[in-house]
């Protein structure tokens, strides 16, 4: 067993104002893909200029704040929320989703395409590797609140969580901080250095992403308000295990198109 390091989830107290180490976590994310993507735009094939990384991130945080707020409310715990309609906002008490926060990004992206007439596909490619980065930064936040611990176990790296019991755990936010952040960072950085078909880095965010996600929902213990919701798969893997399927699948689709000349469909304009 390794002792759990008690680190105090406030960082900075002043008075009424508190800053916690889990809201840092989100501004180390988006610093870092600022300076990641402004990096990136250097590159003659990139789609943005350096000056518009900042707009682009902008309506990124809303996606990621609004969806992963609503994403979490809707699936994870909509009983509460409906007899506690006022604790929705109180977003600084944890609950966000990342399906959710994915799926308002993605949003957010496509609005930011269409209102400046950019290449959706492209800038997808583009603005996706960073990602892993808030990935790793949000799990190393739940390490430190003690909160998404792992499963019960006996491996000698087992570590007792304060709110988990006397039990001893998987750390599973280290080891899906490694996987969905540290590992994946690694291979988008891999794929983008080479041009690819449109779509293909991307896509294969979503197919790894939910890959590894799926793998590490076997060492986390489960939502306690849902439990196990299709025999011993939580509703994390529920939500992965399609984003895999679809994410490998339009790869393949992605370098199948290509070899064809034609591209990807763009969502919808309206």
């Amino acid at each position: 067993m390794i002792a759990y390091p008690h680190i105090d989830p406030v960082l900075v107290s002043l008075g009424p104002l508190k800053v916690r180490w889990y809201g840092l976590m989100y501004v180390l994310a988006f610093v870092g893909a600022y300076y990641i993507l402004k990096q990136e735009s250097r590159r003659r094939e990139a789609p943005l200029s350096r000056d518009q990384v900042y707009d682009l991130l902008s309506y990124a945080a809303l996606g990621v704040i609004l969806g992963g707020r609503l994403g979490y409310v809707l699936v994870y715990n909509l009983p509460y929320y409906l007899a506690h309609p006022m604790e929705i906002i109180a977003v600084w008490k944890g609950g966000m989703s990342f399906h959710g926060g994915f799926l308002g990004v993605v949003v957010a992206g496509w609005w930011y395409c269409r209102k400046n007439n950019l290449p959706f596909w492209k800038l997808a490619d583009f603005s996706v590797l960073p990602v892993p980065l808030g990935l790793f930064m949000g799990r190393m936040g739940n390490f430190i609140n003690g909160e998404l611990f792992g499963r019960e176990t006996d491996v000698p790296w087992c570590m007792v969580f304060p709110m988990g019991g006397p039990i001893c755990r998987h750390p599973s936010q280290l080891y899906e901080g490694f996987m969905e952040g540290i590992l994946l960072f690694f291979i988008l950085f891999i794929l983008s250095r080479k041009v690819r078909p449109e779509g293909t880095i991307f896509w294969s965010f979503v197919g790894f992403y939910g890959t590894f996600r799926f793998i590490g929902e076997f060492f986390r213990e489960p939502d306690p308000q849902l439990g196990f919701v299709l025999g011993p798969f939580s509703m994390g893997q529920l939500l992965s295990f399609p984003m895999a399927l679809l994410g490998f699948f339009m790869v393949y689709h992605s370098y199948r198109k290509a070899r064809t000349g034609a591209s990807l469909p763009l969502p919808p304009r309206s």
